[in-house]
């Protein structure tokens, strides 16, 4: 097993400094997944200029939160689904809806769920989305600009997700009381 180091804004490469300390500034704390990602200040920054530039998707921010949330719970990233679900209560999901999503239920939302189900058919067939997961999307009101941003959400948890998994990346203590652990994620 390869061990990455978890980077502080002190012990990081001096490209990924200025984002760690941006991050300490703007949250209180450096989040592990930043700390590891800052090893290659290049992928560190594409992963924060990507969330960034996802604010500004077609997507309102429950929807965002809801995206992030479902693509790291299907890819069964313990650190993402944890670190989600925080965000996800700060960024206006209800509560049954964030349960929902991590224990793989459906959503009361039909809108919602037809995002969530979506989302999770990209992820879960790599793209190959099977009609009635695309139909119900487009029957939603979703946008084809939408269906390409969903994909768009999909390669930035990915990079995160599949990061994780290799770095086994430790749950930061702010997201401890929404530590979750993923049903067969190897599998």
């Amino acid at each position: 097993m390869i061990r990455f180091t978890i980077h502080s804004p002190e012990t990081a490469p001096e490209a990924s400094r200025p984002i760690l300390e941006q991050a300490k500034k703007g949250m209180g704390f450096v989040p592990n997944l930043y700390g590891v990602l800052a090893e290659s200040p290049a992928a560190l920054k594409a992963y924060t200029s990507f969330s960034e530039i996802l604010q500004g998707s077609d997507f309102t921010l429950q929807e965002r939160n809801l995206l992030w949330l479902t693509v790291s719970r299907a890819n069964g990233c313990t650190y993402c689904v944890a670190a989600h679900s925080v965000a996800a209560t700060m960024g206006k999901v209800p509560e049954a809806d964030i349960q929902a999503i991590r224990e793989g239920k459906s959503l009361s939302d039909p809108r919602l769920q037809a995002l969530r189900a979506f989302a999770e058919a990209v992820v879960e067939t790599r793209g190959w989305v099977e009609a009635h997961p695309l139909e119900a999307f487009r029957s939603a009101g979703f946008s084809p600009r939408q269906m390409i941003e969903v994909v768009a959400f999909v390669s930035h948890k990915t990079l995160s997700n599949y990061l994780n998994h290799l770095a086994e990346t430790p749950l930061d203590a702010p997201f401890g009381a929404f530590a979750w652990e993923a049903q067969a994620a190897r599998a």
